[in-house]
């Protein structure tokens, strides 16, 4: 990468997300906003999402840029001949800790950028307190069945009635070698060598759970919501705009959101990566058919596990005026829509700071990682949700999309949804 004089003056950030949809949107938006401020960026890209951003953008779309390296394996050597080492900082992904060996060699501040909630971020230090305590990795199977999970972690101010199925979800295993145990584990151990942690939360939203973080690890800063934020940059270029979507955003539902009454649609999205078996997206299908409800239904081809699970038959022909379906879209967008009124999610926290932002309640079905803790926080907390089982049937599903769409059964949990969403508008101030 050529530096001029110009670059070379301003303060100079390397970020390094982990490479998947949920984190490379926040980390794009941070770059953003940093380089609004003034700063020189690095974002460090893979060879492999480089390729699909170009496919889902188009080959134009970072031209005006400079190169950027795309090996991050190779980033740890090359960083102290390539890097200005005055006015340097490298902020990674707080799963991301071998790029700690790299900031350590060149002698320049480390952040751990971690995109979760404050919860979400507490349940992996209650992780590694189930780890040292012995209780996982667990004996044998049966702790699925004989309410183990249904433990309340008893020793954290501010978790009520927060239990061991709250806990990010790799606790949940038998095999002490497991590899996510062990990656975790060491992620974790790598937090008190970091300069400082900024957490894509905001005060108001988890301002207890942050005091009770606070002295237990390094600087902790709470940086969200950051959209609010990114809209009011005033250089409004095609790629201060851009956002890192993996997959071609199909904006065709928006004309279709519009046909439709307000608060009227549920929205439905498990992300990029979670995967729902076929016997969960056939229920599913049936909950919608049977809930009479309209529906926007974001369904990945990667979405299935296995080949089987297509849709039931008829589903189409009996949806066609109120349901549909496509592989992606701007999900901001859609949130923000007025006839939006309900949105099932998977609980990534990408989604939660979204549908919180766009003021939005949500049906919960959470499947890895924070998103069992985002749950929690959901409907035990702030109570904007309700959540639906993994086994669930269609009457399951049908119920709970009748009681999230324009609240239905909700009494009184509009205002709870409506103060958040001000909370989320006021938390970038």
């Amino acid at each position: 990468m050529a530096s001029s004089p110009e670059t070379c003056k301003k303060p100079h950030a390397v970020l390094v997300p982990f490479p998947t949809q949920g984190h490379l949107n926040p980390f794009l938006k941070l770059a953003k906003l940093l380089h609004h401020t003034g700063f020189h960026i690095t974002y460090v890209n893979t060879e492999f999402n480089h390729t699909r951003l170009l496919n889902s953008k188009g080959s134009s779309v970072l031209e005006n840029l400079p190169d950027f390296f795309s090996r991050p394996s190779q980033m740890g050597c090359r960083l102290p001949t390539v890097m200005p080492r005055r006015a340097f900082q490298l902020c990674a992904n707080g799963v991301m800790a071998f790029t700690l060996e790299a900031a350590l060699e060149i002698n320049v501040p480390y952040v751990m950028f971690w995109t979760f909630g404050v919860c979400g971020f507490l349940s992996l230090k209650l992780f590694a307190d189930l780890t040292d305590r012995g209780i996982t990795p667990f004996k044998d199977s049966s702790y699925l069945t004989d309410g183990s999970l249904e433990t309340v972690v008893d020793w954290v101010p501010g978790l009520k009635n927060f239990r061991y199925k709250n806990v990010a979800s790799f606790i949940q295993t038998t095999n002490p070698n497991d590899y996510m145990l062990v990656f975790i584990k060491g992620e974790i151990e790598a937090i008190s060598r970091a300069s400082a942690i900024i957490l894509y939360t905001f005060d108001t939203l988890e301002r207890d759970l942050l005091d009770t973080l606070s002295p237990l690890f390094p600087p902790i800063y709470a940086i969200g919501p950051l959209q609010p934020l990114v809209d009011q940059i005033s250089a409004k270029t095609a790629v201060s705009s851009m956002d890192f979507s993996l997959w071609r955003a199909d904006d065709e539902c928006i004309e279709w959101l519009s046909s439709k009454e307000q608060n009227s649609v549920i929205y439905v999205n498990f992300g990029s990566i979670a995967v729902l078996t076929p016997s969960q997206i056939q229920e599913l299908a049936l909950g919608l058919a049977e809930s009479k409800k309209n529906f926007l239904w974001i369904l990945r081809p990667d979405l299935i596990k296995g080949n089987s699970g297509i849709l039931p038959p008829d589903f189409t022909a009996e949806t066609k005026d109120r349901g549909l379906i496509l592989s992606w879209c701007r999900q901001e967008k859609v949130l923000n829509h007025p006839s939006v009124g309900g949105f099932l999610t998977h609980c990534g926290w990408n989604s939660v700071i979204e549908g919180i932002t766009a003021g939005v309640p949500f049906l919960c079905l959470p499947q890895v990682s924070d998103q069992p803790a985002n749950c929690w926080s959901i409907c035990s907390e702030w109570e904007i949700g309700l959540e639906i089982s993994k086994d669930f049937k269609k009457e399951r599903s049908w119920s709970g999309l009748r009681g999230v769409v324009g609240w239905g059964e909700w009494e009184g949990d509009e205002e709870e949804s409506n103060g958040l969403e001000e909370t989320g508008s006021r938390g970038h101030r």
